[in-house]
C-alpha cells in the first residue's frame, strides 16, 4: 500500500506565506515524479507545480516567481513554499505522485492526497 500524507494548509492573509509537505509511504520502489495540484469547487483540477526525482521543476504561468517545489528524496516528501497569496489561490490543494510500488513489478502508478485546503483572505 502507498499513501500520500498532505498538511500545512490554512488560511492566511494575502501577500502572506503558507508552506505545503506531503510524504509518501509504504511498499515504494521508485518515485519518479511529485506534484501538486488544485481545484475550486466547480472547476477543474489544475497543474500548480511538478518536480521530477532529478529536480527539475515545472510551474503553471499564475504561480511562477511566487511558488517554489522542492522534494527530499530521503524523507519521501514534496513541498510547496507558497508566497505572495493571493484570493484567487484559495484553492483544495492535492499532492501528486507518479510512484512505482514494490509489489507492482517496476509498473508506476499515480497516486493522490487527500487535499489540503488553503484560504487566501482578510
Amino acid at each position: 500500500q502507498v499513501q500520500l500524507v498532505e498538511s500545512g494548509g490554512g488560511l492566511v492573509q494575502p501577500g502572506g506565506s503558507l508552506r505545503l509537505s506531503c510524504a509518501a509511504s509504504g511498499s515504494i520502489f521508485s518515485i519518479i515524479n511529485m506534484g501538486w495540484y488544485r481545484q475550486v469547487p466547480g472547476k477543474e483540477r489544475e497543474l500548480v507545480a511538478t518536480i521530477t526525482s532529478g529536480g527539475s521543476t515545472n510551474y503553471a504561468d499564475s504561480v511562477k516567481d511566487r511558488f517554489t517545489i522542492s522534494r527530499d528524496n530521503a524523507k519521501n516528501t514534496v513541498y510547496l513554499q507558497m508566497n505572495s497569496l493571493k484570493p484567487e489561490d484559495t484553492a483544495v490543494y492535492y499532492c501528486n505522485a507518479l510512484i512505482t510500488p514494490i509489489a507492482a513489478k517496476f509498473v508506476p502508478y499515480t497516486y493522490w492526497g487527500q487535499g489540503t485546503q488553503v484560504t487566501v483572505s482578510s
